[in-house]
């Protein structure tokens, strides 16, 4: 069964989402968009909640998410228990999220970054495993009342 990935972006976000989806389908992945349209303004917060949900509820191991900085869907992700987005305008950025930190969200620039480099960062962050290790520690440091 191809693992479901939860996709959602704002307005600023809606182009390169289109591609990523494509490229997800094309890597063998079920992508869900939650979201939105169009161009139209919207509140990020009501997309960056929908996923991160999913993951905090364990329904899906992972997420991507976009806006014009990727700060505000972050901030917004990163409110749910469990959930580690990471900001990547790199595939390195995103390769390290990964590596170390165990980044379940992914959260890209769409104003700050080209689709070809968002493409990158995508492949890149799914590919990347968790270390393990000395992170794990880390890691649970992250919860309130965890790894403490």
């Amino acid at each position: 069964m191809r693992e479901t990935i939860p996709i959602a972006s704002d307005h600023a976000g809606v182009d390169l989402k289109e591609r990523l989806k494509r490229e997800l389908l094309a890597l063998g992945y079920a992508p869900l968009d939650l979201g939105t349209d169009g161009a139209d303004s919207v509140d990020y917060p009501d997309y960056a909640h929908p996923v991160a949900e999913k993951v905090e509820r364990g329904e899906v191991q992972r997420g991507i998410l976009l806006c014009g900085t990727g700060l505000g869907m972050a901030y917004a992700a990163n409110r749910h228990h469990g959930v580690r987005a990471a900001v990547a305008w790199t595939p390195e950025v995103a390769h390290l999220s990964r590596e170390h930190n165990d980044a379940n969200v992914l959260v890209l620039p769409a104003r700050c970054i080209s689709e070809d480099t968002g493409v990158e960062i995508l492949k890149e962050w799914l590919a990347t495993p968790f270390a393990g290790g000395r992170h794990s520690r880390r890691v649970a440091k992250i919860e309130p009342g965890e790894g403490t």
